[in-house]
């Protein structure tokens, strides 16, 4: 028979038991002092030109103004961002690695995501099984709609292959029924998921808009020697050169091209044309040349966001991806602080069916995707001004033909 006094010991121990288990399960915003995010980024390897321009210092520079405004508010507090990193090497599998790390030895709450469509899609399933909202910001595919519907935390910022595609293709359309253009292509394309695909979009976009594809050839990612695509669109005789291409690719095609004097009437070049390093290193020759992207230049919001992001990282941002990285980010801080906890399921939800207030204006996402994307801009007297969509707010008339090589 239990004795009183062991019957008294053992309530007290269950009472205590109970106590410890409810504080476990106390409310996060009481229980937390600062909030964790994480990410992997390319720092090296063939990625890390586009993730150090368009996305780490977006990162840095939002971590820099929630902590500034006092943290993230949860409840009735604010609590300041901490953020654990690691370097991908632009490496699918090491960026895979670097998630489920994040999640489950660092115990972050919150997950960003890498740079560029291939790492994306390789951490899209990890970050889904995990249970972490996915901006997929940097990620342009045609599975987006479907990869919205199967990855319930995931969201796409940067529109579809196809409507980029598109996009080009009722630009040049417009130019040739203008007379401007004869509406010969010679395109080329990184074997990468992104130009893989853009390249596929393309050629029945084209086609749509009644222009001939003269010279079309892929070539593997990291490829040093790019002149020869170059001398086969020469040979082509294509008044349009396109290449759906990556920073590296994208520098080196235009330095090429003006060695080669290959000075077609339009020169449309991948990501990093939005870059400033390509107006840094191009001066004057920028100035016509058309590719990915765009933006608003004469937005106050944007004017403003350009001059904290210099002030802040000492570079500008690029005119196409990095304004919508901040503005993903903005939605997040939004979306935490709408669910008032670090609830991962409930902020994913908001943030595909809530509204926000960003710099690029207001924003509320369509079946897990951003609906009004820039699919083509141009360097023009020194700014990358957004051409089509032409609907979109702050849109130009392209320049063509392009100024000659000076």
């Amino acid at each position: 028979m239990v004795s009183a006094q062991r019957r008294t010991w053992l309530r007290m121990a269950s009472l205590t038991a109970l106590a410890a288990a409810l504080g476990t399960f106390a409310s996060p915003a009481a229980a937390q002092d600062k909030i964790r995010i994480g990410y992997t980024i390319s720092k090296t390897g063939p990625y890390a030109g586009g993730a150090g321009i368009t996305t780490l210092p977006n990162y840095q520079l939002w971590v820099k103004d929630v902590n500034a405004a006092g943290g993230i508010k949860l409840g009735d507090k604010r609590l300041p961002v901490e953020v654990v990193e690691y370097d991908d090497r632009s490496s699918s599998e090491e960026a895979v690695k670097a998630i489920e790390r994040l999640a489950n030895q660092d115990k972050v709450d919150f997950i960003l995501p890498p740079w560029g469509t291939g790492l994306n899609l390789a951490v899209g399933p990890t970050l889904n099984r995990l249970g972490y909202p996915h901006l997929a910001v940097t990620s342009v595919t045609d599975k987006a709609p479907e990869l919205a519907k199967r990855w319930s935390n995931a969201t796409f910022w940067l529109g579809t292959s196809a409507q980029i595609s598109q996009g080009l293709a009722d630009l040049l359309g417009k130019l040739k029924s203008e007379g401007k253009i004869e509406g010969t292509v010679a395109m080329v394309s990184v074997a990468d998921q992104f130009g893989i695909e853009l390249a596929a979009a393309g050629r029945n976009a084209f086609k749509k808009a009644g222009l001939k594809i003269a010279y079309d050839k892929t070539y593997p990612l990291g490829s040093q020697d790019i002149q020869p695509l170059l001398k086969d669109a020469i040979a082509s005789n294509a008044d349009t050169f396109v290449a759906f291409s990556y920073p590296p690719d994208t520098l080196a095609l235009t330095e090429q091209a003006q060695l080669l004097k290959f000075n077609p009437k339009v020169f449309y070049v991948g990501v990093g044309t939005a870059f400033p390093l390509f107006k840094d290193k191009f001066a004057g020759n920028a100035d016509g040349v058309i590719g990915i992207g765009g933006w608003d230049a004469d937005s106050p919001l944007l004017k403003d966001y350009l001059a904290r992001h210099k002030a802040a990282t000492g570079q500008e941002p690029d005119r196409w991806a990095s304004p919508i990285t901040y503005a993903s980010l903005q939605v997040l801080q939004q979306a935490i602080e709408k669910v008032g906890k670090v609830d991962r399921a409930a902020v994913a939800k908001e943030i595909r069916t809530g509204t926000f207030d960003t710099i690029i204006g207001k924003i509320k996402l369509k079946d897990g995707l951003l609906q009004e994307v820039w699919a083509v801009g141009q360097w023009q007297n020194g700014e990358f001004y957004g051409l089509a969509p032409a609907t979109l707010a702050g849109a130009r008339a392209a320049v063509v033909p392009k100024p000659a090589w000076k």
